[in-house]
């Protein structure tokens, strides 16, 4: 397993381009163009003072992604997880559950109790994934392109 540590400003084209590759498992008719400008929304995400961007770093590249921080309006013992994507080349090899893992560490000893995400409801591996490592669906409503999810975050 790689190193886990704060993503840095430099890395943002890889950030993107790791991005992307994950999203396009999970999107059967091609990820859609809603004008999002990835590069700038990393940009955004690792320029945060009240957010984190992690990464699993294999052989001086990235493998794995976490970005959170509180969501606006939120408790501050709340954390949301925004983003969290393994490269597809690298599944099945305990990164993801080696970051997963690292988020839970960060938050539970920064005192939060609560962590939510969004998942895309066509993210099935995805889904799995969180429900494996504890979290829960919130009930959807039909329609819905996401699905939210609850971590508990009690300290052991």
């Amino acid at each position: 397993m790689g190193t886990i540590r704060t993503v840095l400003p430099a890395e943002v084209e890889d950030v993107v381009a790791l991005h992307a590759r994950a999203r396009a498992t999970y999107y059967p008719e091609g990820v859609p163009q809603d004008g999002t400008d990835w590069l700038a929304a990393w940009r955004s995400a690792l320029a945060r003072l009240d957010g984190r961007v992690l990464c699993v770093v294999e052989a001086g590249r990235i493998v794995g992604l976490a970005s959170f921080r509180t969501p606006e309006g939120a408790a501050a013992d709340t954390v949301k997880l925004f983003q969290f994507h393994v490269d597809p080349d690298h599944w099945g090899r305990g990164v993801g559950t080696a970051l997963h893992a690292a988020c839970v560490e960060e938050w539970q000893a920064d005192g939060r109790r609560t962590a939510v995400l969004d998942v895309h409801v066509d993210n099935r591996r995805a889904q799995r994934f969180y429900r494996r490592h504890g979290w829960v669906p919130e009930p959807a409503e039909p329609g819905d392109h996401h699905l939210t999810m609850r971590l508990p975050l009690t300290a052991e």
